[in-house]
């Protein structure tokens, strides 16, 4: 069984107790966990760290991690129940009405918002207090790496999303100081840049010395080179994505179909730098991925024991592969279900002719659907931002060439056409981060960070989705009103207002 990280009730609140009234009893408390009390031991500090991992868990169940972006994108929608099509269709509000209606908000941005700022104040108060506790040095800058990893992490998925966002660095000892103003993105991107050195500094292990669904040094340098990317900071994100590359910890896996496969997870980790660890329990940290991906009525064994057809591929987006792209092998047009008979695409899906089913997170074997991880960090992203860093600062030379084509030559394709101007070959890079990384979470991100979300959306429309009106104010979801309303210092993205 996985080795994953488990939240106590007692730990999902320590700073809860700094907001009560208070009023004099004369009583022991026995019972009780105040953050002026905790924090003093090894076991302390251990606990505090799982409890800023938790959070990720809460973004990834629905899982927002993915869900946002992918039902926003060109490559991927979902079949249009309990108000998904909301984020398909760009129709969604400052509420997030539909989705609060269809008890769907572990599906909507606002999950985002509320699960990383979760994660942000845990990891505030581990950062604060870790330093004076009684246990291993080297133990203790660890783990205060981690949480400085983290909260970078958290920050920074929280500006791709919602641009300017309040930086929080400190623990909320009382109400007033939970209450932060947005930072401009230029100052989120500096503090994020501040936590990865201070992980980068803390001594994490190297792989294949580190706990699974823990950051290694390497880790926290892919992360800080996708960072980097989304800034902008061309050479920081080559400078780190080398570094990377060149320690020569991680590999590409011979079969990108391995890479998914719930029995070869751990032979995967060799590429799957860092990913959402999920656990085959009851109770555990899952997410519905496998379900949502499956055709519909559990009918294909190879996909899951319980699936609902809720989530599907493009059939454009299935056209652009290269008929030779293994990539292409991760993704069908067709199943098998539980007599053994071949079901073809007309039937794949009743809202649809053209249905492509989505492979990555195939699950056969689990009753609860909790077996295959999220990738977070792969290691052909580094590749493709070392590409795309390279080419933008020099243009398509043979170093950004060879970095694409490491990349292009597990899928099983020829190298990239040569002699591309810059901006055809950034397009390329582009293109093979979308084959590459669909139903991961990330070409959305792409779309929106290069302008191109404009005009690529429009024309990702099907049978389904016939017309999709994506707007300049797409670019960013809007804040939760919910959020606006607790936090007179929190203004709404202009776009929004």
């Amino acid at each position: 069984m996985k080795k994953t990280f488990k939240i106590t009730a007692s730990l999902c609140t320590l700073a809860a107790s700094m907001m009560l009234p208070s009023c004099e009893l004369n009583e022991t408390i026995y019972s009780s966990i105040y953050t002026e009390n905790f924090y003093k031991t090894a076991s302390d500090a251990e606990k505090g760290l799982v409890a800023v991992y938790g959070a990720l868990g809460s973004l990834s169940g629905g899982p927002a991690l993915t869900l946002i972006a992918d039902f926003s994108d060109d490559q991927t929608y979902p079949r249009g129940v309990v108000g998904r099509n909301t984020l398909t269709l760009f129709t969604y509000d400052v509420n997030y009405t539909t989705q609060k209606s269809n008890s769907r908000v572990n599906e909507s941005p606002q999950q985002i918002w509320q699960a990383c700022y979760i994660g942000i104040e845990k990891a505030n108060w581990v950062i604060a207090k870790v330093p004076d506790a009684t246990m291993d040095e080297n133990r203790k800058k660890q783990i205060l790496g981690e949480a400085y990893f983290l909260r970078a992490f958290y920050h920074w998925f929280l500006t791709k999303n919602f641009g300017d966002i309040p930086v929080k660095i400190t623990p909320s000892y009382t109400e007033e100081e939970a209450l932060t103003a947005k930072s401009p993105r230029a100052d989120v991107y500096k503090q994020i840049y501040s936590d990865l050195d201070q992980a980068s500094a803390a001594g994490l292990s190297s792989y294949p010395a580190v706990e699974k669904g823990r950051p290694s040094k390497e880790v926290v340098s892919a992360l800080y080179a996708k960072a980097a990317l989304y800034n902008e900071d061309w050479a920081k994100a080559l400078e780190k994505a080398k570094e990377v590359i060149n320690s020569n910890k991680y590999s590409l896996m011979a079969d990108v179909q391995d890479v998914y496969k719930y029995d070869k997870e751990d032979a995967a980790r060799i590429e799957n730098m860092w990913a959402y660890e999920v656990d085959p329990v009851s109770p555990g940290l899952g997410h519905q991925l496998v379900g949502l991906c499956g055709p519909s009525g559990s009918a294909a064994p190879a996909y899951a024991r319980t699936s609902f057809g809720s989530m599907f591929a493009y059939q454009a987006f299935f056209n652009s592969f290269d008929p030779t792209d293994k990539r292409r092998t991760l993704l069908d047009t067709n199943y098998i279900d539980k007599t053994g008979k071949t079901v073809p695409q007309k039937s794949i899906t009743p809202i649809t002719t053209q249905g492509v089913l989505i492979k990555k997170y195939q699950d056969p074997v689990s009753t609860i659907g909790l077996i295959p991880n999220i990738p977070i960090l792969r290691l052909p992203d580094v590749y493709l931002i070392a590409a795309e860093a390279e080419a933008r600062i020099n243009g398509a030379t043979t170093v950004a060439y060879e970095y694409v084509n490491a990349v292009r030559k597990r899928a099983g394709l020829a190298n990239l056409k040569t002699g591309l101007t810059k901006d055809a070959f950034i397009d390329a890079v582009l293109q093979e981060r979308a084959w590459e990384f669909f139903a991961e979470g990330d070409r959305w991100y792409d779309l929106t960070r290069t302008g191109k979300f404009l005009t690529v959306i429009p024309k990702a429309v099907n049978s389904v989705y016939p017309v999709r009106n994506v707007t300049a104010k797409n670019k960013y979801f809007p804040i939760p009103q919910d959020e606006i309303n607790a936090n007179a210092k929190l203004e709404q993205n202009p776009d929004w207002k």
